[in-house]
């Protein structure tokens, strides 16, 4: 940084802002509309042309414009982090605010990061295990058994049971410690063949009614809760031509629109424990057929043990990787120090 002067780092940032926009080389015509430095185009011809000799840019044709070099792209990066320090430090503050409100929180998220990208962006709510915390069984009437699963983080789901006959105090006791000896603290992956048998023959005649509540509780345990997704910057997608196509366009709104697709790519990944780093996936790599076109760069953040969410930027297979998965970098520490305080 210490190399260019002020006019030539106007100038270099022109030249990457343009070309991220148009993905075509930029010319000191276009430069000379674009800054607000007023100089000539010739005074422009010179100082570019300093910045390529000093390797921050490249002609990729004779006669063509200017295109970013990595040098370029890498300064330009780290001058946007040393900007965005105290405007992070201040989103900072006012994220440990809302910490308690963790919907405005991610939400604060994806805006932040679709006006520091450029791109589109995406945070999803936490997914949490369900471990059985407690079972109920009641009767509704003499036909019907209600019953309560309660998981950890008070998480319930009721069931409605039907019966041959009708169940006295005793047996609904027996069952309910029955199913609560066996049951408390399991996941769905834990609630194996040896529990379940010795579940039945605890229960003796009520095996086939047990066999009947653990169906309602398998049920109720692998119930797809919608996932929730907050998008920001979707209609960044539109300023890069190669994702402008008024067809390819609608199917990757719509994909972002109604979020069914992202959600199934999204809990896919999360189950994937090699998925929870930061994760680059370009072009046939990501299978959103209405993402073929684009790059997606996820990272996953961690509220807890065992409890994730994903952060994703969606954008051009020409996207600034650099500048991404070091905003992806800086986020997951912010984050991390977020929800250490909150604990």
């Amino acid at each position: 940084m210490q190399q260019l002067d002020d006019r030539k780092l106007k100038i270099l940032q022109a030249i990457i802002r343009n070309y991220l926009e148009t993905g075509e080389p930029v010319g000191s015509r276009t430069i000379s509309k674009y800054t607000d430095l007023n100089l000539s185009s010739a005074t422009i011809r010179n100082e570019m042309s300093d910045l390529e000799e000093l390797g921050f840019i490249v002609q990729p044709h004779t006669s063509a414009g200017r295109i970013p070099s990595d040098k370029g792209y890498r300064l330009y990066v780290d001058m946007l982090l040393h900007d965005k320090v105290q405007e992070v430090e201040d989103m900072r503050e006012l994220l440990i605010q809302k910490a308690d409100k963790l919907e405005s929180l991610l939400q604060q998220v994806a805006k932040l990061l679709a006006v520091n990208t450029n791109y589109t962006t995406m945070v999803t709510a936490p997914q949490y295990k369900k471990r059985v915390k407690f079972i109920q069984l009641t009767e509704v009437d003499e036909k019907q058994v209600l019953a309560v699963i309660v998981f950890e983080r008070n998480i319930v789901k009721n069931k409605i049971i039907q019966v041959a006959t009708s169940l006295n105090k005793e047996t609904l006791l027996k069952l309910n410690i029955i199913l609560n000896t066996f049951l408390q603290g399991l996941d769905l992956g834990e609630i194996n063949l040896p529990v379940i048998t010795q579940m039945k023959e605890q229960a003796g005649d009520y095996r086939a009614l047990v066999n009947d509540i653990l169906d309602a509780i398998m049920q109720a345990v692998t119930e797809e809760d919608d996932l929730e997704i907050f998008t920001s910057g979707t209609t960044n997608i539109l300023r890069y031509p190669e994702l402008g196509d008024r067809e390819k366009a609608c199917d990757l709104l719509y994909t972002l629109e109604e979020k069914k697709v992202l959600s199934e790519f999204i809990q896919d990944k999360m189950e994937d424990e090699e998925s929870r780093g930061i994760q680059v996936y370009i072009g046939d790599e990501t299978p959103v057929d209405s993402m073929k076109e684009c790059s997606v760069v996820t990272a996953t953040y961690e509220i807890e043990e065992g409890v994730y969410g994903k952060v994703g930027i969606i954008g051009p297979k020409r996207m600034d990787y650099q500048k991404v998965v070091s905003t992806l970098q800086h986020l997951m520490v912010q984050l991390d120090d977020i929800f250490k305080k909150k604990t």
